[in-house]
């Protein structure tokens, strides 16, 4: 199979979707890789490394997208490069699109096959391939909201872990998945006094254990956010429902609750954001005020570390890539069958039932729109 990687075009994003030794794989298994020239330039990775793997360097995406069958990304495509897909494409990236519409649709109509990273689940119902990419984030949200509450960046003026005679800040962390507990890690390791809601007991004991009591965790309610929220001088959100758009746990009239410059952080922008108050960000121009409270949701978190994220995502994806590669999206799911929930898209029908539901078009099961039968 040609198999095509052209640099993201997101604003800010510097991570590109295959590392040499990704290529090297794919060219042992007899695939041929195209890669634009300077795609790897922003996790520092020049043209010459994944030349010397037998990849061959195009001067546009144009070339990429011609070229190539399976088109591996990052981001989620951008207008230009939905127009560019054609019925005879894979796509393999982040696509996000429980909360646009818009994006849905035109990948729809371009008649292309679209896999999403974040929506493949393992045989533990975990999401693999969203997980290192959630590590980031969730490391990058208390580093960011740290910064953030510096009085000169808006912030209320107060060091995360306080001194010896003045209180530490007060992290609120709603959401105990893989994004929370590695945001509760590092505002643990800054001393922090740490707060993790989940409605989901066995994790919260979970938590316990992997905390070793250094940090609280919540039963997650309405009320418990509520009392919380005048403590808090930092908030994280990090809830995650499986390929649907995240819900509300913080409303626009509940943040007169919050201290004046307290800061949230909106891990869930790229689902559609778990504040009210949420809309996408840039690492460029990443914050925002609503009500005396800073806003934090700049929807490619892990972009401002490509060097970490780029190795972290291709560890992840590289054995679906290769199965993609040697048996088509159809045969790849019988080799690794949970990698059908990862199959947003197909043959112009939407094939996620919580993507259809997030976006109000109608489902067809996966089977039907690749042609699979029993």
């Amino acid at each position: 199979m040609k198999v095509g990687v052209p640099t993201e075009i997101k604003t800010d994003e510097y991570r590109v979707a295959l590392t040499p030794a990704g290529a090297r794989e794919l060219v042992e298994h007899g695939h041929e890789v195209y890669i634009q020239a300077g795609a790897g330039v922003g996790s520092t990775i020049p043209d010459a490394e994944y030349e010397a793997q037998g990849a061959r360097t195009l001067p546009d995406a144009r070339g990429v997208f011609e070229e190539a069958e399976l088109i591996l990304g990052v981001k989620e495509p951008q207008p230009e490069e939905v127009q560019r897909l054609q019925p005879h494409h894979t796509l393999f990236a982040y696509l996000h699109l429980a909360p646009d519409p818009l994006l849905t649709r035109g990948l729809c109509d371009t008649g292309a096959t679209c896999v999403a990273y974040e929506t493949v689940v393992d045989e533990h119902g975990r999401l693999p391939l969203l997980a290192p990419m959630s590590e980031v984030a969730g490391k990058i949200a208390t580093q960011a909201g740290a910064f953030f509450l510096e009085r000169p960046l808006g912030g209320r003026g107060v060091l995360l872990g306080g001194v010896p005679g003045v209180a530490a800040a007060t992290v609120m962390i709603i959401g105990g998945g893989v994004v929370g507990q590695n945001a509760a890690f590092i505002a643990i390791g800054m001393e922090a006094d740490v707060f993790v809601y989940d409605r989901n007991i066995d994790r919260l004991r979970e938590l316990d254990i992997a905390f070793g009591g250094r940090a609280s965790t919540v039963y997650s309610s309405t009320l418990s956010i509520e009392e919380m929220l005048p403590r808090a001088d930092l908030v994280i959100g990090a809830v995650l429902i499986h390929g649907a758009r995240a819900p509300y746990v913080i409303r626009r009239d509940q943040l007169q609750l919050m201290k004046e410059r307290a800061v949230l952080v909106d891990v869930s922008i790229d689902q559609g954001g778990c504040f009210e108050t949420s809309h996408p960000t840039t690492h460029s121009d990443p914050v925002y005020e609503v009500d005396g409270v800073t806003h934090y949701c700049v929807a490619n978190m892990p972009g401002a570390v490509p060097v970490t994220s780029t190795f972290a995502l291709t560890n992840a994806t590289l054995p679906y890539v290769l199965a993609i590669a040697d048996h088509g999206v159809a045969g790849a799911i019988e080799v690794l069958p949970r990698l059908k929930s990862g199959v947003n898209v197909a043959d112009g029908k939407l094939t996620h039932p919580a993507v259809a539901e997030g976006v109000g078009m109608p489902y067809t099961p996966v089977d039907d729109a690749l042609g699979v039968t029993a």
